[in-house]
C-alpha cells in the first residue's frame, strides 16, 4: 500500500484524487487548511493566499478570516466522508488555547470524531513548548500520532524542543513533517535518537537529504508530498530514485504509516 503521509484539502477535491492517481498513490493523510494556493491563478492571488499561511504559521488565530478554523474543519469533514477510501483524517487542534480546553478538544473532536491522529499542528517560531499540552492529553488515548510542521518558520531551536517534549511522552508517536525544512540535518539527528519521532519527507529540496533520512532511519521516515505545496509523482519518484526497490521503500512508500495507523 502507498500512503502520502501529508496533505491538504483541495479546492476541489477531485484535483487532489487525480494527483494521487497519477502518482499511484493509495490514500493519503488528510489535514485541514486555511490558505488555499491551488484556488489562485495569477500573482495577486496566490500573494493572498500565501498572506493567509504566512500568518496562520506566525499563530494568528484569525487567519483566514474569523471563522477559518471553523471552515477548514468543515472542508476536511467533507472531504473525508465523500472518499473515506482515499483519505485518513488528522484533526488539528487551537494552541492559543488553554492545557484543559486542549484535552477536551482532542477527546471530544479527535478521538470521539473518529480521526487517525492530530495535525497539522504550527506553533510560532520560537515557541514549540506549546505542544506539550497536546502530548500530555494524546498520551491519554493510546497511539494518537501528532503531526507538526518542520519547515520555515521552525527553527532549530524547535526541533530541539519537539525532540525533548517526545522523550517525556514516549507512547505518542510525534512526527515531524518537510523532512525539518532548512534545519534537515538537525531533524534526521534528533529524529534517529528519539524512538518515538518520525521524520515525513515532503518538499524536500535537497534530494541527498532524502537518501540520508532513510539512510539513517529506515524505519521512521515516511513518503509525503504537502500537496498542494507539493506534487504526489515527484515526491514519490524521489523517494525511489533513491532507494532500491525491496523493503525499505516499501516501509518508506507506506507500510510504516500503515503500521503506526493500524490500517
Amino acid at each position: 500500500m502507498i500512503i502520502d503521509a501529508h496533505g491538504h484539502v483541495h479546492d476541489p477535491v477531485g484535483t487532489h484524487l487525480a494527483l494521487l492517481d497519477e502518482a499511484g498513490v493509495d490514500q493519503a493523510v488528510l489535514f485541514a487548511t486555511r490558505p488555499h494556493p491551488e484556488r489562485a491563478t495569477d500573482l495577486p492571488s496566490y500573494r493572498r493566499e500565501m498572506r493567509v499561511l504566512t500568518e496562520a504559521m506566525s499563530g494568528n488565530a484569525g487567519a483566514g478570516g474569523p471563522d477559518g478554523h471553523r471552515i477548514a474543519w468543515r472542508e476536511l469533514d467533507e472531504a473525508l466522508a465523500a472518499h473515506p477510501d482515499r483519505f485518513i483524517g488528522f484533526r488539528s487542534v487551537r494552541l492559543d488555547e488553554s492545557a484543559e480546553q486542549l484535552a477536551v478538544a482532542i477527546e471530544r473532536d479527535v478521538v470521539g470524531g473518529g480521526y487517525r491522529g492530530i495535525g497539522e499542528l504550527t506553533p510560532p517560531p520560537g515557541r514549540a513548548g506549546l505542544l506539550e499540552p497536546v502530548l500530555r492529553a494524546a498520551s491519554d488515548h493510546g497511539v494518537l500520532p501528532v503531526v507538526v510542521h518542520g519547515a520555515a518558520p521552525t527553527a532549530d531551536a524547535d526541533l530541539v524542543t519537539l525532540a525533548e517534549l517526545a522523550r517525556r511522552y514516549p507512547t505518542v508517536p510525534l512526527i515531524v513533517s518537510q523532512l525539518g525544512g532548512a534545519h534537515w540535518l538537525t531533524a534526521i539527528e534528533l529524529v534517529r535518537d528519539t524512538p518515538n519521532m518520525y521524520l515525513e519527507l515532503s518538499t524536500a529540496g535537497i534530494v541527498f537529504a532524502v537518501r540520508l533520512a532513510i539512510t539513517e532511519i529506515p524505519d521512521r521516515t515516511l513518503f509525503g508530498s504537502d500537496a498542494p505545496y507539493g506534487d504526489p509523482l515527484l515526491s514519490r519518484q524521489t523517494i525511489e530514485r533513491v532507494t532500491p526497490p525491496g523493503p525499505v521503500r516499501a516501509r518508506v512508500l507506506g507500510e510504516t504509516l500503515a503500521e503506526l495507523l493500524g490500517l
